[in-house]
């Protein structure tokens, strides 16, 4: 039970954290260059793919 709960919360996590660090990067990082911005928002995509990912296991093993 303990280890489904905690499961939930690192994906929870991980998806909000792949969203701010995507909209941090588009609207608050002026001075880096194009080609590092969109390397960041694509970190920021694919970790808010990952959470998607496992959120779609979980509900799909329940």
């Amino acid at each position: 039970m303990w280890q489904r709960g905690m499961n939930w919360t690192a994906i929870v996590v991980v998806g909000i954290f792949g969203v701010m660090w995507v909209g941090i990067v588009i609207y608050a990082d002026q001075g880096s260059p194009l080609w590092m911005r969109i390397v960041q928002v694509i970190f920021g995509l694919f970790l808010l793919a990952w959470s998607v990912r496992k959120a779609v296991t979980l509900l799909s093993k329940a």
